[in-house]
């Protein structure tokens, strides 16, 4: 690969042959990154690469992070465990609810009373059913 770097003005240019084992090199790692070939380049000449850190300090990291995680899974876990009994609760009592509006409705219809659907209500049981 030939790279050539022109001046935006005046004249004069630099041209450097780039070996294949370099350049398919780059080509891997913008692929990798998504980065295109001329932004490798760029980055190679202004030397924008960052400095690999230590693994001992990426370790020690990976250690904090999994030490976090558990901490806050100690703290969620009662609070699922809470959750689920709370909807568990709402589901017995919408099937509750349900029976005595059915049970209304047939007390009304031996009374001949005017029934009247309440459609809202009725949305909620089915929220609290599923």
């Amino acid at each position: 690969m030939l790279l050539r770097i022109k001046p935006e003005k005046g004249l004069g240019k630099i041209e450097v042959k780039i070996p294949e084992d370099i350049e398919e090199e780059m080509r891997k790692i913008g692929e990798r990154y998504g980065v295109s070939m001329e932004r490798i380049i760029e980055m190679m000449i202004s030397g924008e690469f960052k400095e690999p850190e230590s693994f001992e300090d990426v370790e020690e990291e990976i250690k904090d992070l999994k030490s976090k995680a558990a901490e806050l899974e100690r703290r969620w876990a009662p609070l699922r465990y809470r959750a689920y009994g709370l909807s568990e609760d709402n589901k017995i009592l919408a099937i509750k609810l349900s029976g005595m509006l059915a049970e209304n409705i047939q007390l009304k219809r031996f009374l001949r009373k005017k029934i009247k659907q309440d459609w809202e209500l009725r949305k909620k049981i089915e929220y609290y059913l599923r």
